[in-house]
């Protein structure tokens, strides 16, 4: 559930939101509206490259129920996105081997809060969120993350397989979690890694998890089959964190 903060409505104010060069995730236009200003609206969400979705007025009207949307919604990010140069840029800066965090389709804010919290705490240079199908940066994740978005670049892709294949360019590998994997404490995860966690139930997509090169597992021996996509990113990150520093 998006915040009230997190949501603009008015021709008005989303256009203003854009010359300001405004953090924003997504774009609402009502179906059938092409109007000159709508048309201006569009114009600047392209060059933004924000997801743009056009949706019957009923649904509109749903997300604003006080009325005076004039058409057209958008998602506000509360914190700026980084580019990914900007995580690599951080690991150069530090003298460490990069450590980053891709998340593949994590939709709930606290999670993401959760996991940017705990990536910051670790060590880790970044974390990067595709732009469709996921959480942004809400008011709700800068919440839970207690102040770690302040410290830990987060960066937007449009695809994250082909933010992994220019990565790998860069020297990284990549470690999938999936139930599948080997068990990651005989999985070698020095130097500079890509940690990809997917959304809970679902896990990573099949495109993506064949993008990486090795899957990894936690160990579990109770009778459920999974953990929180949070806590599974916190416990895998860590263990890298171990053969980094203590091995």
């Amino acid at each position: 559930m998006r915040n009230e903060a997190d949501i603009l409505k008015g021709r008005n104010a989303v256009l203003e939101a854009f010359r300001a060069e405004k953090p924003i995730d997504r774009l609402f236009i009502q179906d059938g509206l092409k109007d000159g200003p709508i048309q201006t609206i569009l114009r600047e969400a392209k060059k933004s490259g924000c997801v743009i979705t056009f949706i019957k007025k009923e649904r509109l009207d749903e997300m604003i129920p006080d009325g005076g949307h004039q058409g057209v919604a958008a998602y506000v990010a509360a914190y700026d996105y980084a580019e990914v140069s900007d995580i690599l840029a951080n690991a150069k800066e530090k003298g460490e081997p990069p450590f980053i965090l891709l998340l593949d389709g994590i939709e709930d804010p606290h999670n993401l809060g959760a996991i940017i919290r705990t990536a910051e705490l670790c060590g880790a240079h970044g974390v990067i969120i595709p732009k469709r199908r996921a959480c942004g940066l809400t008011g709700t994740v800068a919440k839970v993350s207690e102040g770690a978005l302040n410290y830990i670049p987060v960066a937007k892709v449009t695809n994250i397989g082909t933010t992994i294949d220019e990565l790998k360019k860069e020297g990284l590998w990549f470690a999938c979690a999936d139930m599948s994997g080997q068990v990651m404490y005989k999985q070698d995860l020095t130097g500079p890694i890509g940690l990809v966690i997917g959304a809970e139930g679902e896990g990573v997509s099949r495109l993506v998890r064949e993008k990486c090169d090795f899957t990894v597992q936690i160990p579990m021996f109770g009778h459920i089959d999974s953990l929180n996509a949070s806590v599974a990113a916190g416990v895998l990150a860590y263990e890298i964190v171990r053969q980094r520093k203590f091995k």
